[in-house]
C-alpha cells in the first residue's frame, strides 16, 4: 500500500474513532438540548457554558459530511440533532439571520449579526442537504444566503462587512475576537463566506440534476415541493461566488507578497499591518480552487489556478522541519506565533494534498505526509479523544486551551479527513 492510501485509511481510523465518536460520547447536551459549549483542555466538561454559534454551525457541517461519505446513522442522528437545534434556537425569526450565541439553556446571549458565523450556518445547513436531500435545510441556507447579500456585501465598493447589530444597524466593535482588528472587511470573514457559498451553489446544482428533497416547507416556502430548484436561483448564488472569487484574486492577495492580506477598510486600503498568517494562506489556496472548481468556469479556473500554487508556495514560509506550520507573524514586530495549532495543520494537509492531487506536484505530496506524521504523534489525544489546541516548539502540550468550544470543533481536523478519503481513489 503507497503512503497516501496509508494515510488514507489512518485518517479513516482518526476520524471515526477519535474525532468524531469523541463528540457523540462527550459533547450531546440530553438535558437542555443540542451539544455543550464547552470541554477545557484539562478534560472538565462545562455543562453551564454558553453555545457559540460557529461551534453548533460546525459541529452540523462536521456530522453531515460524515454521514454522506459514510452513511453511518449515528452520524445522521447527529447531524439532525444540530440541525434541529439551531433551526429551533439560533434563527433570528424576528430579525433574520442567526444569533452569535446562546446561553446554555438556548436563550439569545449575544445577538449581533457576525456573517461569518451566519456563513458556517450556511455551510452546515447546505452540506445537510447535500447529505439528505433535505429542502428545509436548503430553504434555511437560502435565507440566510439572502441576508448576507442584503446586508453585508458593500455595494460601493464590493465585498463583505464583518457585523450588524441584531436589527441590521451599525456594529461599532466588529471583530471576530479580541485576537483581530477592528476592521470593516477581513480576509478571514471572506474566506468563510466563499466557503459556504461554493457549498451551497454545488448543492444547489447537485438538487436540480436529481430533481430531489424529502420535506414539505413550514416556513416561507421559497421554493415548491419535488419541483426543481428555480434557475433564478442557482444563478443569484452563482453570480455571488464568481464575485467572491473575484475578491481574492484582485483584492485580498497581496501581489507583492501573495501572501493574504488580513484586514482592510471599506475601499479596500490595506490595514493592521504586515501580518502573515499560514494557515489561512493555505487554507485559501484550497478552497479558492475548489470554488473554482465548481464555478465550472474554464477562464476563471484558468485564472486561479495561476495563484493557487503562488499561495501555497507564500505559506511555505510557515513550515518547520518537522513537518508542521506554525501559525501567523507580524513583520512589523517581529513576533511569531510558533505554536502549532491543530487547525493550521489539518489544512496545511488538504492545502499539500490539493497541489499534488491537481498539479501532479510530488514534494506537496511528501509535505502533507509530514505534517500527518507530526499531527498523529503531537495533536492527537490518544487516550482521551479529539485534539489538542495545540503544541509547542518544544512539543509541551496546550491544556489551557479547550479540547471543545466556542472555536474549538470538529470541522478543521474532521474535513482534513474527508477530503482526503474522497480525493485518494
Amino acid at each position: 500500500m503507497d503512503d497516501i492510501s496509508v494515510m488514507k485509511h489512518e485518517m479513516q481510523d482518526v476520524l471515526e474513532n477519535n474525532i468524531l465518536r469523541f463528540w457523540l460520547d462527550n459533547m450531546q447536551d440530553n438535558e437542555n438540548g443540542g451539544f455543550y459549549g464547552q470541554m477545557t483542555g484539562k478534560g472538565e466538561l462545562v455543562k453551564t457554558a454558553d453555545k457559540g454559534g460557529i461551534l453548533n454551525a460546525r459541529i452540523l457541517w462536521s456530522f453531515s459530511a460524515a454521514y454522506r461519505v459514510l452513511h453511518k446513522p449515528e452520524y445522521l442522528a447527529a447531524a439532525t440533532r444540530a440541525k434541529d437545534y439551531i433551526i429551533n434556537h439560533f434563527i433570528d425569526y424576528e430579525y433574520g439571520g442567526t444569533y452569535w450565541s446562546l446561553d446554555y439553556q438556548g436563550n439569545p446571549k449575544d445577538t449581533k449579526k457576525q456573517f461569518y458565523a451566519i456563513g458556517f450556518m450556511i455551510y452546515g445547513l447546505s452540506e445537510y442537504a447535500r447529505a439528505t436531500a433535505d429542502r428545509e435545510a436548503l430553504d434555511y441556507a437560502i435565507q440566510l444566503y439572502d441576508c448576507i447579500e442584503e446586508h453585508s456585501l458593500d455595494r460601493q465598493y464590493n465585498g463583505y462587512i464583518e457585523a450588524c447589530t441584531r436589527e441590521w444597524g451599525e456594529q461599532a466593535d466588529m471583530r471576530l475576537s479580541e485576537l483581530d482588528a477592528n476592521y470593516p472587511k477581513s480576509q478571514n470573514t471572506h474566506l468563510h463566506i466563499i466557503e459556504p457559498y461554493t457549498n451551497l451553489y454545488r448543492c444547489l446544482k447537485e438538487m436540480q440534476e436529481t430533481e430531489s428533497c424529502n420535506y414539505v416547507p413550514a416556513i416561507g416556502s421559497v421554493m415548491p415541493v419535488c419541483v426543481t430548484v428555480p434557475q433564478e436561483t442557482i444563478n443569484r448564488v452563482e453570480a455571488s461566488l464568481r464575485n467572491l472569487i473575484g475578491i481574492f484574486t484582485d483584492r485580498i492577495l497581496n501581489p507583492a507578497t501573495h501572501h493574504l492580506d488580513l484586514f482592510f477598510d471599506m475601499d479596500w486600503t490595506r490595514r493592521a499591518g504586515r501580518l502573515e498568517s499560514y494557515g489561512h494562506d493555505i487554507e485559501c489556496s484550497w478552497l479558492m480552487h475548489e470554488a473554482a472548481l465548481v464555478l465550472g468556469d474554464d477562464k476563471v479556473l484558468r485564472k486561479v489556478e495561476s495563484v493557487v500554487r503562488t499561495v501555497a508556495k507564500a505559506s511555505e514560509k510557515g513550515l518547520n522541519a518537522d513537518g508542521s506550520m506554525v501559525h501567523e507573524a507580524n513583520l512589523d514586530t517581529g513576533y511569531i506565533d510558533t505554536e502549532r495549532h491543530w487547525w493550521v495543520q489539518a489544512e496545511n494537509i488538504v492545502g499539500w494534498v490539493n497541489i499534488y492531487q491537481y498539479f501532479g506536484d510530488e514534494s506537496a505530496l511528501q509535505k502533507a505526509i509530514a505534517c500527518w506524521q507530526y499531527i498523529k504523534d503531537h495533536l492527537v489525544d490518544h487516550e482521551n479523544g479529539e485534539w489538542f489546541w495545540s503544541v509547542s516548539p518544544e512539543g509541551v502540550v496546550n491544556l489551557e486551551d479547550d479540547k471543545a468550544g466556542f472555536w474549538k470543533c470538529p470541522y478543521h481536523n474532521s474535513r482534513m479527513c474527508l477530503e482526503v478519503m474522497e480525493r485518494v481513489p
